[in-house]
Parts: C-alpha cells; structure tokens; sequence
C-alpha cells in the first residue's frame, strides 16, 4: 500500500495526534544519537510534549553516564551544551555589531569623500573659468588671487629650469675654452694639401737601353 503525503498541518485528532508525536519524538531523539557518534558532533536536543512533559537528549552525556547516573549526566550535558551556544552567540552577536559598527563608519567617510571630491570639481571648474555667473566679487577676487600666486609659481620654477639648463651648457663649453692654440687649430687632411710638383723618375726607351733618365713632373 502506498503511503499517501502527509500534510503539514495540526492534527485534529487528539489520540493521532499523540500517536504521531511519540513516534516523530522516537524518531527525532533517533536521528540526534546517530548524528552525533557518526560525526563526532556535539548535539543537544530538547523536545516538551503538549501537556509539557520533558524529553531531551545530549550527546556528551553518553561519555559522562559512564560515570554518573544517566539522569544527572544529562542534565550535566545539557546544560554544558547550552552554556557553549550561549557564548557562541554571545560572540557572533559582538561581531555582528562590530561589523555592523564598521559598515557605518565606512559609509560616513564615503559620504564625506563624496562631498569632498564634489566640491574640489566646483573650485576647478571655477579656476578654468567655468560656472562663474553665481559666484560674489569676494569670491571672484579670491580666485584672482589665486591664479596670480599659480602664475607666479609656474614663472619661477620656469626661470629655475633655465638657469639649470644654462649652468650645463656652461660646464659644457669651458672644456672647449682650456684648450691650447694648438689644439683649436687642428688642419683636417687633404689630398689638395700636397705639393703639386712631385718628380718622378721614369725610363723612356727600350728595357735593354734603359741608361738615359728624364724626370717627369706628376
């Protein structure tokens, strides 16, 4: 016979609804005992019946019923296992509001940079020349003012850069200025440079009467 779905809902039946609680308890406590020896995990776990009976289960009891009775060693166990999750909670609640704490600061300083960083693009606008109609004659004589100190800053560290760019063509130059006469007027070679009359001496006649000599001018 196939089971039909159960349907989630209250019994309406008080003698199935008691039926049906005893075995899900039964099979609850089951399933607690079996978690915690195949996974070697700490379970604690509490049931009240409808008229308010007590049934529980602690997995750290099996290891104290050793030595106490099971009664006491659950009731040992439980409570050790409520105090555990008690100071888990207790910490993940400081961290939450720690973390919690810190999301909110961080979203005031980005707020803050926000307003910092719209109101270093007015002033640049404003230095450009841009967005001008609102601003006040005080307002506007600042700015002048302002430029004026930029450009004067810009006008010396230019001379700076030409001074320095001077003083190097200086120490350049006087190397140049500690050499000899003699040094300076260096004559490059050149074939024009030779005399143009070179003599030569040539045979004119036969090989074997190769006696008289007539110098040649190249």
């Amino acid at each position: 016979m196939v089971r039909g779905k159960t349907q989630m809902r209250r019994i309406e039946n008080a003698t199935s609804r008691q039926v049906t609680f005893s075995k899900r308890r039964n099979g609850l406590l089951k399933k607690a005992f079996e978690l915690s020896v195949l996974c070697d995990a700490e379970v604690a776990l509490i049931v009240f019946s409808p008229r308010g009976k007590l049934y529980e289960f602690a997995s750290s009891s099996l290891d104290m019923g050793r030595n106490l009775n099971s009664r006491r060693a659950g009731t040992q166990s439980m409570h050790k296992t409520i105090d555990r999750y008690e100071r888990h909670a207790k910490d993940v609640s400081i961290t939450n509001k720690t973390v919690e704490q810190n999301v909110q600061q961080w979203k005031f300083e980005a707020a803050h940079m926000a307003k910092k960083i719209e109101h270093l693009e007015v002033s640049k606008r404003k230095l450009l020349g841009e967005s001008l109609g609102s601003c006040p004659i005080e307002e506007l004589q600042q700015i002048e003012s302002q430029l004026e100190r930029s450009l004067s800053s810009i006008r010396a560290r230019k001379t700076q850069l030409f001074t320095e760019q001077i003083q190097q063509l200086k120490e350049k130059v006087q190397p140049l200025q500690q050499l000899s006469p003699t040094q300076k007027e260096i004559v490059p070679y050149d074939d024009e440079t030779q005399d143009p009359e070179v003599e030569t001496e040539l045979f004119i006649g036969r090989p074997e009467r190769g006696k008289t000599r007539y110098p040649m001018k190249a």
